[in-house]
This record gives structure tokens, C-alpha cells and sequence, in this order.
């Protein structure tokens, strides 16, 4: 990559999973009902730019239904595999008066409390609900999220930037580069995945293994 400066970001945005978290967290409620295999090929597809996001995103939850428990249990598996420096890294660019966001197509309900963890506030986390009837079972998911469809970090990003002030996207995958259709710089993080469509089209790279490399471009 050509040399550079890091710039000064005013919104710094995080994808979740694999990113934040070192897992992911729908393959995750698959293998607590035997899926695992299946459901992580769909999302490596997924994430590789191989098929659409909204061909595959009701099909894995229809076969999932993850419960309420379920979800409970997947947000406390987020903050046990939280992926190395990630606390240090948002901590650092709050202090530094940097809006952080997270943005991500995983379920809302079991990534806040991984966002508190962080300290990010809950109005800056941006994910896809999920609705449970009134003993707990799976009702559905927010089928108009943006979040649940190719494009929808896109949107988000232009959402929460309304003023055009300068903006980063940190990710993992293929819906991270949606980002620059927004006019933000994509920061590949491979700490976790490396994969090679984001090698190759994010605006900087690092391979981690701490999200703490990705203040070089930043700070």
C-alpha cells in the first residue's frame, strides 16, 4: 500500500463480530443445535462477497430460532472471547473525543452487552433485532432492518453521518466495504479472518492479532 498519514476521524465505526469479538456470533448459536457446520459456510459466503447477505440472513435463523437463553448466552460468549485490545482501542479514541459506533448485521439483543463493556452507548449500536413470544422462544427478526441486507451498512453510515465529517469503517468482511459507498475509509482488520476480497479492495490493512493495530491509521 502507498504511504500515508493517519487521519483524523471524527466517527470511528466497528463491525462485531470477528472484529470486536473473535467470534461469530450466529455460527455460535448454530453449533448449540448442531448446525455448526452448515451455518459457517453460509457465512463465509456471506462474508466473502460469494452470495448476497439477504439470501442467506432468514434462512440461518429460520433454522437456528435462537431463544432468549440462547441469546443471553452468546452475549456473554462475546465479551469472553472479546478480541485482544479492543477495550484498549475504544477506550483510546473516546478519549480522544472520537464517536465510536457499532455497526453490525448480528442480533442487537446480544451484542449490547458486549457494547457496555466497551463503555459505547447503546443509541451508537447499530444491529439487527430479534423477538422472542412471551415465554422466551423465537418469534423473528426485524425483517426491514438495514442491516439484514446487502448495502445496509451503507446506509447506516450515511445515517449517522449527516454532516460528511470525515469517517472510518474497521472490519472483517465483505458488508464492511459497503462502507465506502458512504465516503468512509475501510480499515481491513484480519486478526481474526484475513480474507482476501477485503485485503484487496479495504483503503488499509492490518493483520492484527490486536485491534489495537488499527490506531496507526487512525491516531
Amino acid at each position: 500500500m502507498e504511504p500515508f498519514l493517519a487521519m483524523n476521524f471524527e466517527i470511528v465505526c466497528f463491525d462485531c463480530d470477528s472484529t470486536l469479538s473473535k467470534i461469530e456470533g450466529i455460527d455460535e448459536l448454530a453449533k448449540r443445535v448442531g448446525l455448526g457446520e452448515q451455518m459457517a459456510a453460509l457465512t463465509t459466503a456471506a462474508m466473502n462477497g460469494e452470495v448476497p447477505l439477504e439470501a442467506i440472513y432468514a434462512k440461518r435463523l429460520d433454522l437456528i430460532r435462537p431463544d432468549a437463553d440462547a441469546i443471553t448466552w452468546v452475549a456473554q460468549l462475546y465479551i469472553d472471547l472479546i478480541t485482544p485490545g479492543a477495550l484498549e482501542t475504544v477506550q483510546e479514541l473516546q478519549r480522544q473525543g472520537k464517536r465510536v459506533h457499532i455497526i453490525s448485521g448480528g442480533l442487537r439483543q446480544a451484542i449490547l452487552p458486549l457494547a457496555d463493556h466497551l463503555g459505547v452507548p447503546h443509541e451508537q449500536v447499530h444491529a439487527v433485532d430479534v423477538f422472542f413470544n412471551a415465554d422466551g422462544s423465537y418469534q423473528g427478526f426485524d425483517h426491514e432492518s438495514a442491516l439484514a441486507k446487502t448495502g445496509g451498512k451503507a446506509q447506516i453510515c450515511k445515517q449517522i453521518n449527516s454532516r460528511a465529517v470525515p469517517m472510518v469503517m474497521v472490519g472483517d468482511g465483505q458488508t464492511d466495504l459497503e462502507a465506502q459507498q458512504a465516503g468512509a475509509t475501510v480499515i481491513g482488520f484480519g486478526g481474526v479472518e484475513a480474507r482476501p476480497a477485503v485485503i484487496k479492495r479495504a483503503d488499509f490493512f492490518t493483520h492484527g492479532p490486536s485491534l489495537q493495530a488499527v490506531l496507526e491509521f487512525i491516531c
